[in-house]
């Protein structure tokens, strides 16, 4: 009996951070049955882990807009997938769905995956709007199947005519790739090891933002709102984590006021589980989430959540079950609802333990990969 050769797949997409954080356990999983390639920008600062058994390929997919270079990347990703011959090719990211799903369509590849995260243009006006959800449906109608990190975000670009419901898909309950549950778990040990690191002390009242310092993110609603919250809870301090990228940090400190001495600081980090063990509460005050992983992954630690209800996060939150939710822009929202889990010990510990129990029940990362597993087979057998 003639033994089948094993299927071709290729993931694409713009950045090592994307893969380090959601795309690891996804790749060594596919490993086992597939031969797995990477096409990602190498050039970036942030150092791509490890990944035994899955061929690297680096090509420069940048996130601007540049005309001449993303032609010239698709022109390269055409070739490459016309001289692999891969059976299967999935994108991550606006940039790398829109570039890959073209090239692919050009190469004649069977099946064509773009996963949507999030959608860009929701936060924008004008002309650049247009041509941002012009680009996702560009991207929806190359590709063979779509799939989404929530239920609500599929919903919302199925209602916004981007993808006909026939071709989109959810994974189980919602996420990227699930929360790595040896990784993100209570830690009282790591509590207090990384307050001490931190100059912070074990009596603090530590509000966390964990993600990208921009805009979109909601960091500036959340610096107002935290120089009204220091006035209510004198032992309240607020831990930002991650890159600022808009050159943000200045206006957080004016927008904090007198409680300008109780922000701190961290840059990117890949031990995300640690800085989550050291809060008692995180913020997520985004304007736009496809799913807002960070919230699970709080859940997991036994960290509630505040943040705002918008498509994505809702399926993350189960609302005043496992965080407290406000309107997007809300400043006494979230200021109220801030204050609230600090100053209420019970309330806090009612919601920190529903949201692990649900963390661990339903976004275990083992479940997520499974479920890739199954869609790839179902993808390439159809």
């Amino acid at each position: 009996m003639a033994i089948r050769p094993m299927k071709r797949v290729c993931f694409v997409t713009t950045s090592p951070l994307i893969v380090n954080f959601f795309l690891v356990p996804h790749l060594l999983k596919l490993r086992e049955k597939y031969l797995v390639s990477l096409i990602v920008n190498t050039t970036e600062e942030v150092v791509l882990k490890p990944l035994p058994g899955i061929e690297v390929i680096p090509v420069r997919i940048v996130r601007k807009i540049s005309p001449l270079r993303d032609l010239c990347t698709l022109w390269r990703l055409r070739r490459l997938f016309s001289v692999r011959r891969f059976d299967l090719v999935h994108s991550f990211s606006p940039k790398a769905g829109l570039l890959a799903m073209l090239a692919g369509f050009l190469a004649r590849v069977p099946v064509r995956v773009h996963t949507f995260t999030g959608q860009v243009w929701v936060t924008r006006h004008g002309v650049m709007r247009i041509i941002l959800r012009l680009a996702d449906k560009a991207i929806a109608g190359l590709a063979t199947h779509v799939l989404t990190d929530s239920a609500s975000q599929m919903e919302f670009l199925v209602g916004q005519g981007i993808v006909p419901r026939a071709k989109c898909r959810v994974l189980g309950k919602g996420s990227v790739s699930g929360v790595n549950l040896d990784k993100f778990k209570p830690d009282s040990v790591a509590r207090g090891e990384w307050r001490d690191k931190l100059g912070i002390k074990e009596s603090a009242r530590v509000v966390l933002f964990l993600g990208r310092l921009t805009t979109d993110k909601g960091v500036l609603d959340l610096s107002v709102a935290f120089a009204r919250v220091a006035q209510a809870v004198p032992q309240a301090v607020l831990l930002m984590v991650g890159p600022d990228e808009e050159n943000l940090r200045p206006r957080i400190r004016n927008a904090a006021g007198r409680a300008a001495d109780r922000v701190v600081f961290v840059d990117y980090t890949d031990t995300p589980e640690q800085f989550i063990a050291a809060a008692d509460l995180l913020c997520l005050p985004s304007y736009r989430e496809g799913f807002g992983s960070v919230i699970i992954e709080a859940g997991a630690c036994g960290v509630p959540v505040v943040s705002t209800r918008i498509y994505g996060v809702t399926d993350a939150v189960i609302e005043n079950q496992t965080g407290l939710l406000y309107n997007p822009g809300d400043v006494d929202g979230l200021t109220d609802s801030l204050t609230r889990i600090l100053q209420d010990d019970a309330l806090r510990d009612r919601l920190a333990t529903a949201a692990r129990r649900r963390a661990v029940t339903e976004f275990s990362q083992d479940r997520l990969t499974t479920e890739m597993v199954i869609f790839y087979d179902e993808a390439l057998l159809g």
